[in-house]
């Protein structure tokens, strides 16, 4: 007598993680459809530009943005490969309060770093991805136009103008941005550019949707000894007052005083990524729980 069961199949286990996949494809259309179209500006730095697994795991997740009708934009940082070519040249590196100190020598090695080495090898690292990503520098198009931060760091600058024309341009033929921190001066110098800021103004001039920075952390923290005290979700007038506080990590700080400049400036959203998890631009982005700090304008629907 037969029970109605039918004999396991081995076809059961494989087509109940297929189904699993097709279930978080559903899940993410709906935030698919409601940033199409959208400007996202992306701060690449830190293990994700070392770690080769995290490359190619950046290179993938900025590759799929563009494919669903999202325009990513990324700026990207250079500081370790800028020491590393310094050093080897005989040059020790100097900073002042973190800002490396760019003598007429070291702004030489800063450009012909991040112009001629990084920003092609992202290039090439997302082409090779199938993204139509394009290299430019901030001296391009005038995106960039900076003045002396400090005399006493020679060739720093602070951006004091943004013309996003040559962006637009690119998004127009389907590209992907990639951008190194530099600016002319309006000395018609070359100026060095703390990325975290420059991927602030640029997201304000571009009228990004989403503002994001991967990090080698978490997310912010309410106590940075506790690791239990991960902020998932916080308000524009929240991140205010935790600056206030005095407690945030000299390192993390242009970030989240960049954040609150964008949002500010009518940026809809700013997230901290820790970049050392693997597609953790598509996590935060195409999922409801997210996976690191979102901050977002007062009284905005979440």
């Amino acid at each position: 007598m037969t029970t109605g069961h039918s004999a396991p199949s081995p076809m059961k286990p494989r087509i109940a993680a297929t189904m699993g996949k097709a279930k978080i494809l559903m899940e993410a259309m709906p935030f698919i459809r409601a940033f199409h179209g959208s400007i996202v500006v992306i701060k690449y730095g830190g293990s994700a530009m070392v770690d080769e697994g995290l490359r190619h795991s950046f290179a993938g997740d900025v590759t799929l943005l563009s494919l669903v009708g999202i325009r990513p934009v990324v700026v990207h940082g250079g500081g370790p490969q800028i020491s590393d070519a310094m050093r080897r040249l005989g040059l020790e590196p100097k900073f002042v309060n973190g800002l490396r100190v760019s003598d007429d020598e070291t702004i030489k090695i800063v450009q012909t770093v991040l112009a001629g080495e990084v920003n092609p090898d992202i290039v090439r690292l997302l082409i090779g991805h199938d993204a139509r990503a394009a290299g430019i520098t901030g001296i391009d198009g005038r995106l960039f136009t900076a003045e002396p931060k400090d005399p006493a760091l020679g060739y720093v600058g602070k951006v004091a103008e943004v013309d996003p024309e040559i962006i637009l341009g690119m998004f127009e033929h389907g590209l992907v941005p990639i951008i190194a921190p530099l600016a002319r001066g309006r000395d018609n110098r070359v100026y060095n550019l703390n990325a975290d800021t420059a991927a602030g103004k640029l997201a304000t001039a571009l009228g990004a949707k989403k503002l994001v920075y991967l990090t080698d952390v978490e997310g912010i923290y309410r106590d940075l000894n506790d690791p239990t005290s991960l902020i998932q979700r916080m308000t524009l007038s929240e991140l205010r007052d935790l600056l206030a506080t005095g407690t945030i990590n000299a390192g993390m700080l242009p970030k989240l005083e960049s954040c609150v400049t964008a949002l500010e400036s009518g940026v809809a959203r700013a997230h901290i990524l820790d970049g050392q998890i693997q597609h953790s631009l598509l996590l935060e982005i195409f999922t409801p729980e997210g996976i690191g700090t979102m901050i977002y304008q007062d009284g905005a629907e979440i």
